[in-house]
């Protein structure tokens, strides 16, 4: 059985793993480099995991594993803060295709909209990660834009697609 739960500072060093993984995994899709990943402390990774009202990790526990994570974030400034992004988007590749990276969407998305009162959800996918692109479509983003260039690992380029979703009507226009 999977849970899905809010990450907390005392599961730092789970997710730090796992989004070594991610990196060793998915190097084109996720930021920052493996160096830059290993290099941050853990009481950095805490911070970076720790609930406030601009940010929230989620975790896919299998059991005591954690096995999946996706970050919600939002800026706190007043003429932004109705969207929210979505980053580093994850799945233990033996937990794939079991609705897990469809369950932490919804935690994130759920958490933006009922939490934050968010009226819109960003992100950014490789856009040659089919894969990624075909699961954000399913939970309802679209692309707005192509950002070429968007990435560089081992010497090659590559463009980001830039995605949204409604979650509702602005309060005011």
């Amino acid at each position: 059985m999977i849970t899905i739960r809010l990450l907390a500072p005392g599961d730092a060093d789970s997710f730090k793993s796992l989004r070594l993984a991610a990196v060793d995994n998915s190097p084109t899709s996720i930021w920052p480099t493996r160096e830059e990943e290993e290099a941050r402390t853990t009481e950095q990774t805490a911070a970076r995991i720790q609930s406030t009202g601009t940010q929230a990790v989620f975790g896919a526990f299998a059991g005591a594993a954690l096995v999946g994570i996706t970050g919600v974030r939002r800026e706190p400034l007043a003429q932004v803060r109705h969207k929210a992004t979505i980053w580093g988007v994850f799945v233990e590749p033996r937990y794939r295709g079991k609705g897990i990276a469809q369950a932490l969407l919804a935690a994130a998305t759920t958490h933006a909209s009922r939490d934050w009162d968010s009226v819109q959800l960003m992100l950014c996918v490789n856009a040659e990660n089919l894969a990624a692109k075909k699961l954000y479509a399913s939970h309802g983003f679209v692309t707005f834009g192509v950002e070429p260039c968007a990435m560089q690992v081992d010497g090659r380029f590559h463009d980001e697609e830039h995605m949204v979703k409604r979650l509702g009507e602005p309060l005011a226009s």
